[in-house]
């Protein structure tokens, strides 16, 4: 009688994922159409309008004067201490590990690690370009501001643009650079645009960011994040090299690399006859294979070719002559004498 086990949720859920295909070769990633491109120029002309717009001065700082005195936080204190926890989704750390143990199960799912090395690049080009901008301008916050209207640039700050809504917008933003299907890129899209913009608020909402911090911070990560499609090609590049070092590595550990073949043999070569040429010498040095040990009876012994024939009837052993001025200068006693 045919009995089968009842599933739980849990059951079917990691049965679908076993049944889950592989990440196709040719999969749809974003890539730099004109409409990209378009894209990019605006946001990078938006960054560089703020930038101008603070540096001259311009309304745009008496406006965030105007926002830091009228301190949100004390305006709604009843939600300053959900704020304090919802603005850690704009922390590098806390996120990065989530959204990279996410993208690591799709790596080892897939059988890919695009996923990984395009966050990794995203990381990069964020660190590399929000950095430069902080430590470049040095703007300092509403908490360490000393003078009225002033744009506090060049006073040794690190927040202009804002880095909490920067990474907001690169970390949510690559999940959706990396969904599989347009549909959930969509959704995912319009997901870290939500957390993105909010973590943004939340931050001037707390003080610590002046308004145009957090317009420069949108415009940061929104710019790295139409730029990943120019790196997809080194990330190929490296993905490959990386599988293939993968591979020489398993097949050394599982001994199938391609033996050394043994040098051959050498063999020995015949005296040189008189009066002809002698032949190549081996260079020193020069390995030779290991020949068996022969068993030689005790006292001085003279190469085959150096020993002079002898005729069959005659004795087979050799003259030797140390052994017969032996003979002569010490005579054998005469028993008896």
């Amino acid at each position: 009688m045919r009995t089968e086990r009842n599933l739980t949720r849990l059951d079917r859920v990691f049965a679908r994922l076993d049944r889950e295909p592989e990440r196709p070769a040719g999969l749809d990633l974003p890539r730099m159409s004109r409409h990209r491109i378009v894209l990019f120029s605006a946001t990078l002309a938006f960054y560089l309008a703020i930038v101008v717009a603070v540096l001259t001065t311009s309304w745009l700082v008496r406006f965030d004067w105007q926002v830091m005195f009228f301190r949100p936080y004390q305006q709604w204190p009843e939600i300053h201490a959900f704020l304090d926890y919802w603005v850690v989704l704009g922390q590098r750390g806390p996120t990065a590990v989530m959204v990279a143990a996410w993208l690591g199960w799709r790596s080892w799912r897939q059988h890919t690690i695009r996923p990984l090395l395009t966050f990794g690049a995203a990381l990069l080009l964020l660190n590399v370009t929000v950095g430069a901008a902080k430590i470049g301008m040095g703007r300092l916050g509403p908490h360490y501001a000393t003078t009225i209207g002033a744009n506090e640039m060049w006073l040794g700050g690190d927040i202009f643009p804002s880095g909490h809504t920067a990474n907001a917008v690169v970390t949510w933003g690559i999940l959706a650079y990396m969904a599989s299907t347009p549909r959930t890129r969509r959704y995912l899209s319009a997901l870290s645009a939500v957390v993105s913009l909010s973590v943004g608020l939340t931050t001037v909402y707390l003080g610590t960011h002046w308004l145009s911090d957090v317009f420069l911070g949108w415009a940061a990560g929104l710019l790295v994040l139409l730029a990943l499609p120019w790196v997809e090609p080194l990330l190929t590049r490296v993905e490959g090299w990386i599988f293939s070092v993968r591979e020489l590595w398993r097949a050394r550990r599982a001994g199938l690399a391609p033996p050394v073949a043994p040098a051959p043999a050498r063999m020995p070569q015949p005296a040189p006859a008189p009066g002809g040429d002698a032949p190549p010498r081996e260079p020193v040095g020069a390995a030779r294979p290991a020949r068996a040990p022969a068993y030689l009876a005790p006292g001085p012994h003279t190469p085959r070719s150096e020993r002079s024939p002898v005729t069959p009837a005659g004795s087979r052993r050799p003259p030797h002559s140390e052994r017969s001025s032996r003979a002569a200068t010490s005579p054998r006693p005469v028993a008896g004498g």
